[in-house]
């Protein structure tokens, strides 16, 4: 936070609510220390018992994801130190899209747009299980697996390179009959699903 304050840098906290409520509670108290001394438009101020010097331009950001198992809540005193901003889902077809590209798949923007609607009919239809994921960090494991797989295996299809990422990915954290269920969509949803074997 120091650093923060004295070269006017912009920083971002991402995922705030990860970090254990007792190093937050310094991180709230550093961040009240420097926006005091904005606040009072000073050149320098005492820091953590030091004289330090503050250019103003520095700034804190935070985010976070409410409602994840193992989140801690923010104290008041950095609730306050932030306005609140709501953040729209993302678009996962175009983030699938773009990474597959980065990836070498030629066929990005149909195994995309075949993805995110798995996600999305996953997350409506599956039983709600505290331990299932079809956000973007789960998104983002299939990613990086179908990277991996097709480095490893440049003349598969791109199709069953997705698929087996997908697969391995998804299935095993499914209970019995959720896994039932998709497998049993997979057989007849034959325009979502029809792919080669991995």
């Amino acid at each position: 936070m120091s650093g923060m304050a004295q070269s006017g840098a912009w920083i971002c906290f991402d995922d705030i609510n990860q970090i254990d409520s007792e190093v937050i509670s310094v991180v709230a108290q550093q961040l009240i220390c420097i926006t005091n001394a904005k606040n009072a438009g000073v050149d320098r101020f005492i820091f953590e018992g030091k004289m330090i010097r503050l250019v103003p331009s520095c700034a804190a950001f935070i985010t976070m994801n409410p409602g994840y198992a193992g989140r801690t809540q923010l104290p008041d005193n950095l609730k306050a130190l932030f306005r609140p901003i709501a953040m729209l889902v993302p678009d996962y077809g175009l983030i699938a899209e773009v990474v597959l590209y980065s990836k070498g798949f030629e066929s990005s923007k149909h195994l995309a747009q075949k993805m995110a609607t798995l996600y999305k009919l996953c997350s409506e239809q599956l039983s709600q299980q505290d331990h299932y994921e079809f956000g973007i960090r789960a998104v983002n494991t299939v990613l990086v697996m179908a990277g991996n797989l097709k480095q490893a295996n440049p003349d598969q299809s791109e199709e069953a390179i997705l698929l087996r990422a997908l697969r391995d990915t998804i299935l095993p954290m499914f209970l019995v009959d959720d896994a039932d269920l998709f497998l049993v969509c997979k057989t007849e949803c034959p325009a979502m699903f029809v792919w080669p074997h991995a």
